[in-house]
């Protein structure tokens, strides 16, 4: 009996229905969700501790300290200028805290906040701890669940970095489907457009850039590099999608010899 239009309508719709059901009840999606949050409160902490150090540094210059949530807590804890003491410095940043009193003492800064500005930068600074207290724990899910989920991508690289390349693929299923020409671009895809469009030069890596192996091999032997890291991983994709069979310190051993001759070659 041929199908009517509607019966098609109604099948298709279930199927479409049927997909998402299943794409959704992965964890596929969940890390796709995950390490774009992640990304997210990174650049939310920049901004803010830029802001934070700006306006703090008017009344403390002194103070100069690269973590974002130290500093923070010299804010929250110390608070104005004239309550710091060697003691609390020192108790607070260690050795340099002797060296920020001394400072201070022949400092061009000698005005004190006003209380309700003090609030306001106190404000800022626990977002700026609250901020790093979400992303630890993002980071901590992600850590276990691309373990989880993508073990044999998780140990030849950064599982940040699995968790990026499988969001930027969509699923671990059609990251397992790639070429590794294309994993090697995942993330590149601007560059890519560019080079179409204005023949500009292609791209060499795209996420796979953040990798230590390649950031610090010698510029013109990073693309073979990566290139070794996304045939990998494409092996590794399709052993944690289909076969679910642990093969990762195999490839593991093979990458690390395959980089090795590439930093070797002159």
């Amino acid at each position: 009996m041929k199908e009517s239009r509607e019966q098609r309508r109604k099948r298709i719709l279930e199927r479409a229905k049927e997909g998402l059901t299943e794409a959704y009840s992965s964890s596929d999606h969940s890390i796709s969700q995950a390490i774009n949050a992640y990304k997210e409160i990174e650049k939310m902490k920049g901004l803010v501790f830029e802001r934070l150090e700006e306006w703090y540094s008017i009344y403390f210059p002194e103070i100069r300290i690269g973590s974002h949530e130290a500093y923070s807590r010299i804010i929250m804890s110390i608070g104005k200028r004239s309550d710091a003491s060697e003691q609390l410095l020192t108790d607070l940043i260690g050795d340099k805290g002797k060296k920020v009193y001394e400072a201070m003492q022949s400092s061009y800064a000698k005005r004190d906040m006003e209380e309700k500005e003090y609030k306001a930068v106190k404000e800022l600074a626990g977002m700026e701890l609250q901020l790093d207290d979400i992303e630890a724990k993002l980071d901590s899910y992600l850590e276990n669940e691309v373990k989880r989920t993508m073990p044999n991508i998780a140990y030849l690289i950064d599982y940040r970095i699995a968790a990026e390349l499988l969001g930027k693929a969509g699923s671990l299923q059609r990251l397992a489907t790639m070429p590794s020409g294309t994993v090697q671009l995942l993330g590149a895809e601007k560059a890519l457009f560019k080079h179409i469009k204005f023949g500009s030069k292609p791209p060499k890596y795209g996420v796979l850039f953040k990798l230590y192996a390649v950031t610090n091999a010698a510029r013109g032997k990073r693309g073979r590099i990566a290139r070794a890291y996304a045939t990998k991983i494409c092996i590794a994709a399709r052993a944690d999608a289909f076969s679910k069979r642990f093969i990762a310190d195999k490839l593991k051993e093979q990458l690390d010899k395959t980089v090795e001759a590439i930093n070797k070659e002159k």
